[in-house]
Formats: C-alpha cells, sequence, structure tokens
C-alpha cells in the first residue's frame, strides 16, 4: 500500500489475468494467519477463501478496489497455490510492503519495483509438549 494511506496504485496479475488496480492495499494470509484481517474481509465481502492451516497456499484480497476509466476491479482476491501472485508498484514513491501490521517494518516499494507473492517452499512445523 501506499505509507500515507491514500490510494495504492500497482499492476496485479495471476495466471493469465492482469489488472491494473487503485485501492487500499492487498493482504496475503497463509491458513494460520487468515483468522484476523484477512477473516474480516471474507465476512465483510461475503467471499470465502477458506484455507487449512497445513494447506501449501496463501490467499490474497484486495482491500477497497477503485474502478476508474484506468483501473479495474475484477481481480480482488484468490488462493495462490500453483501460481504465484505478481505485483508491479505504480506509486512514484512512498509504496510500502509490510508484515503483521507493523508499518515502521517495512519494505520500499516505489514506481516498477515488482513482488512475486505465494507459498514458501519451505513450511514451519509447530513442536508441542
Amino acid at each position: 500500500g501506499h505509507h500515507s494511506h491514500q490510494s495504492a496504485r500497482y499492476r496485479i496479475a495471476c495466471d493469465d489475468r492482469a489488472e491494473d488496480h487503485s485501492s487500499s492495499g492487498l493482504i496475503v494470509a497463509s491458513g494460520t494467519g487468515a483468522t484476523g484481517w484477512a477473516r474480516s474481509i471474507m465476512e465483510a465481502t461475503h467471499d470465502a477463501l477458506p484455507l487449512d492451516p497445513q494447506e501449501r497456499a496463501v490467499a490474497f484480497f484486495v482491500r477497497e478496489p477503485f474502478p476508474s476509466i484506468a483501473t479495474g476491479t475484477s481481480l480482488r482476491g484468490g488462493k495462490l497455490a500453483a501460481a504465484p501472485l505478481a505485483v508491479t508498484s505504480r506509486m512514484n514513491d512512498g509504496g510500502v510492503i509490510f508484515a503483521d501490521g507493523i508499518e515502521q517494518d517495512f519494505l520500499a516499494f516505489d514506481w516498477g519495483r515488482n513482488v512475486t507473492l505465494g507459498p514458501a517452499a519451505q513450511t514451519l512445523h509447530l513442536i508441542t509438549g
């Protein structure tokens, strides 16, 4: 998104679909992380993307996509298992990528920068008692 909370501008591509967006940003969650913000988005939009905690996939959600002459809203979310999500920044400056809601710990995501999102090759294992 944009660090000042103005609209984020980017190009999003998954499989054979691509679209320019203006939105409040993207949320990406795993099955273990889909209980907070991602769950709220699913409930508000009625777009359920169930993820099992052990599933090797992540879900993405576009926050408040804005349709215009230059931006679309048809690519709003989905499950990423085999094909990743490619995102290219269209923000001159102020674009950021951060995790777990910690905005101070960010990666710059300004014009032309690319990020590819999908499930990790390695998984974590929880060991209990």
